[in-house]
Order: C-alpha cells, then sequence, then structure tokens
C-alpha cells in the first residue's frame, strides 16, 4: 500500500494491546480504536454505580497504555496515573500529605521529572477517601479535605514512610494542570456526595476520566477526548455509541442469566453464551431472582423489553468508513466485541466502509465465554451479531489464526482450502512467546500488513 494507512480496530481492554502497539510503530499508519464502555467489574462497577450515566472507563485508560514506552522518563510517569491502585490504607495517606505538603523537600525541576515518583502518583489508588484525593491533587486542600490529625510520618514504619517518597511536583507543568483539574472536579462531586463509594482499589486513572466526565458536563465522549490529550495519545480512541449508559447482561444456551459484564468474563462452564442484551439498568439482586424462576423464552422477552437505546458515535461512523484496514481484534468476545457489533448502524458503516480488507483476528487461544468454540465458530458468531451470518455482504473477507493447539480449532478443510464462508482463510505463526495467550505485535502485524497490501492489488477498480 502507499501512502498513509488508515487502520480502525475494534478492541477491547489488553486483548488487541500487542496488536495497537505494533500497528502505532509501522511508519505510514494512522490508528484508531473503537471501544465499548460496558465494563462493569470490580471498582469500576463501583465507579458506575456511584456517578450513574456513565459508562465504564477501564478499556479506554488501558488503551491509553499502548503508546507508552518505560524507557521514557516522561511516558514511565504517565504510565504510573493510569495503573497505581491506592492500597495502603491510613499510613499511606499520611505519608502522602507529608510528600504533598513539603514540596521544597524534592529539589527537581520541571523539565526532569523522577519517573518513579511520578509513576507512584500517577498509579496511585485511593485506599482512604477523599481526604487522600484532595491531597494527591497537590497544593493546599480546603479545610473540609485537608485531615487535621495525620501522624507524623518520622513515626511511621519503614513501609509507611516508603511511601511518602511520592512526589507529585515531579509532574510536568502541563499534565499535572490536567490531572489536578480532573481530580479536582471529581473531589468536588465527593464533598457534595459522600456516600456510596469506596475508594479503595479504584484505579487514579479512573478517577481522572470519572472527573472529567463530570467537568465536561456528563459527556463521556468529551472525557476519552480530553483524556487521550492529556496522556498524550498519538491513536484515534473512540467509544461505538454516543455516550449512552447501558449495561451489558447475557443468557446462556440452557437459560442461566449472566446478569453483568463481570460474570460474563468470569470463569465460568461450557454450556455457550447465545444472547446478548443491552439494558437501561442494571439488574437489582430481586429481579435477577425473579428472572431466574422464569421460562428462558419469558425471560428473552423481558429483557429485550428492558433495552437500552443506544446510537452510533460518529466518530466511530467515520472511522469505519474511512479505513483503509478494519480488524475486528481479539479480545474477550462477548464482554469487548459482540457488543460494540450490537450498536445500530455499525453494520452498514462496515459495508460502506472503503477498506479492501477487514480481518477477524482470532485469539490465540480459548476464553471463558468462548470455551471450546471452534474458530470459525467465533466467526460466525461476528457474523450474526453483523446481521450477516453468510457473509453475503463480504463483512469480514480475511481470517487471520494462529496455528497452534491450544488455539481454537481450524477444521482441515478449511486450512487446506483457505476459504470460509467466501474469506480468506489465513494461518500464522502468532503468539507471543514470553506472553501466553497473546498476540505478538510484529508477526501479526506484518501478517496483516501483507494481506491489506494484496486485498489493494487484486481489489477490482
Amino acid at each position: 500500500m502507499s501512502g498513509r494507512t488508515a487502520v480502525t480496530l475494534f478492541s477491547g481492554g489488553r486483548g488487541g494491546a500487542g496488536i495497537a502497539r505494533g500497528l502505532l510503530r509501522t511508519p505510514g499508519v494512522d490508528l484508531t480504536l473503537v471501544i465499548n464502555g460496558y465494563d462493569n467489574g470490580r471498582s469500576t462497577g463501583a465507579l458506575r454505580r456511584y456517578l450513574p450515566g456513565m459508562l465504564g472507563p477501564s478499556d479506554f485508560r488501558k488503551n491509553l497504555l499502548v503508546h507508552l514506552d518505560d524507557r521514557d522518563p516522561r511516558q514511565a510517569a504517565l504510565r504510573s496515573v493510569l495503573e497505581h491502585r491506592l492500597t495502603a490504607g491510613a499510613e499511606e495517606l499520611a505519608a502522602l500529605a507529608h510528600a504533598i505538603s513539603s514540596p521544597s523537600s524534592p529539589a527537581r525541576t520541571a523539565d526532569a521529572p523522577d519517573p518513579v515518583a511520578l509513576r507512584s502518583v500517577l498509579e496511585h489508588r485511593l485506599t482512604a477517601g477523599k481526604e487522600e484525593l484532595a491531597d494527591t491533587i497537590g497544593g493546599p486542600a480546603s479545610p473540609s479535605t485537608r485531615t487535621t490529625n495525620a501522624p507524623d510520618p518520622a513515626a511511621l514504619p519503614p513501609s509507611a514512610r516508603t511511601a511518602s517518597a511520592l512526589d507529585p511536583a515531579a509532574l510536568s507543568p502541563q499534565a499535572r494542570a490536567a490531572i489536578g483539574r480532573d481530580l479536582a472536579a471529581f473531589l468536588r462531586w465527593v464533598d457534595s456526595h459522600p456516600d456510596g463509594l469506596d475508594l479503595t482499589e479504584c484505579a487514579l486513572g479512573n478517577l481522572v476520566f470519572a472527573g472529567a466526565y463530570l467537568r465536561l458536563g456528563e459527556d463521556f465522549n468529551a472525557a476519552v477526548r480530553a483524556c487521550a490529550r492529556t496522556f498524550e495519545s498519538p491513536l484515534g480512541l473512540v467509544n461505538v455509541t454516543g455516550g449512552e449508559n447501558a449495561f451489558l447482561v447475557a443468557l446462556k444456551q440452557d437459560g442461566r442469566l449472566l446478569a453483568d459484564e463481570a460474570d460474563i468474563v468470569a470463569p465460568q462452564d461450557a454450556a455457550a453464551i447465545t444472547d446478548l442484551f443491552l439494558l437501561r439498568e442494571p439488574l437489582t439482586f430481586e429481579r435477577r431472582a425473579e428472572l431466574a424462576a422464569r421460562p428462558v423464552q419469558e425471560v428473552r422477552r423481558i429483557l429485550a423489553d428492558l433495552r437500552a437505546t443506544v446510537s452510533l458515535n460518529p466518530e466511530a461512523g467515520d472511522a469505519i468508513r474511512n479505513a483503509d484496514l478494519l480488524l475486528y481484534g481479539p479480545g474477550t468476545p462477548h464482554s469487548s466485541l459482540l457488543p460494540s457489533y450490537l450498536t445500530p448502524g455499525v453494520a452498514d458503516a462496515i459495508a460502506e466502509s472503503r477498506a479492501a480488507a477487514k480481518v477477524f483476528v482470532v485469539n490465540t487461544r480459548d476464553d471463558h465465554d468462548v470455551q471450546g468454540l471452534s474458530a470459525p465458530e467465533l466467526v460466525g458468531r461476528t457474523l450474526a451479531y453483523l446481521g450477516d451470518p453468510g457473509n453475503e455482504r463480504g463483512t469480514v473477507t480475511h481470517v487471520l489464526s494462529h496455528r497452534a493447539p491450544d488455539a481454537p480449532g481450524v477444521p482441515s478443510d478449511v486450512v487446506a482450502g483457505g476459504v470460509w464462508a467466501g474469506a480468506r482463510w489465513v494461518t500464522a505463526d502468532l503468539a507471543d512467546a514470553d506472553r501466553p495467550g497473546v498476540h505478538c505485535g510484529p508477526r501479526t502485524v506484518r501478517a496483516l500488513m501483507e494481506i491489506a497490501d494484496e486485498a489493494a492489488l487484486t481489489r477490482t477498480p
């Protein structure tokens, strides 16, 4: 292919990270990731319950990591903001308060940040609530949020004194201003809504997203754009929908309900997931018990009546239609990928896409939600959710699968013939030897670019 190549990748949180990183390092590639915000597990679920109307930020936060190189102190610092979780409790809070209240102790210039200190600030997760968050932002906190009985850090045990090495002053002025602004917005909300969220184990990066969401008028897609700027992302990071809140549930073949996204990604038996629904509200425990007692056909009807109305984000539609190479990435299918394809307008945008190659990248091994499914069955799920079960619209032009015994199976006739449902089937060694279950970025990207080049050359004018 000549000139610049626009690549659009449907992705989740980490499943496609190796491929995304490889594409970013490929000269001439402009990459856009299309992601959904239905993550509802652990601290993300708690944050969504605390801020009604907000989608889950975790998968967006994870994809802000793909361009960061820890060998660069500035980028290592940004990674730290996104990833750290606060766990050390009151002693850590006291040490943080001391470090932040003594900005003269670390003698560093703004243009030479300490990467370890910056990583600590960026990644830290709250354990002691809004007081710790107020201190973490930097500068004097209001009397209502500053702790008044913090112990003398000199009297703390060594583990807590280590935490006091965190140095918010090491942040670059731009990063500190942007992160502080959004954490301050979140803190104002916490001040006026003091109950309902345990900040223990919350990722600081998720709180930056939450603050941006509040600051920007509860506009989730605007928050995604703002955080992409804050963390200097060179890729297009796009929510698949217009930002409407929705909650993911699934039905299994035997009629059992997986009542939220966390259940869908958790270890489970091999009974197939047959239905996905995006609901307006999360299912209460009472509603779950009620549905469990009903016949599956009735449960399916009730869930259909509770469906949320979502729309295609125009940015996502443009990225799909204007792609030269369109990728259905790897990941947990029933949480990260198939729900995105439920978005009205996605299938039409794919049909209208100028991409000569629309490539399904098969996972390198089974996931909990698709145990035992063959590679063609996985592709078939995507085609069904996109309303093209027979691939008559050319929704998938190529399939790229890993060659290994533990990878989803490929029938011998497909391997021999190199074609399935009208799509060309390519098999190669794609796994990262050092990280089981992960695609090797360079090898996978090389195979994808060869497919794209061939498709462009053979395309009928």
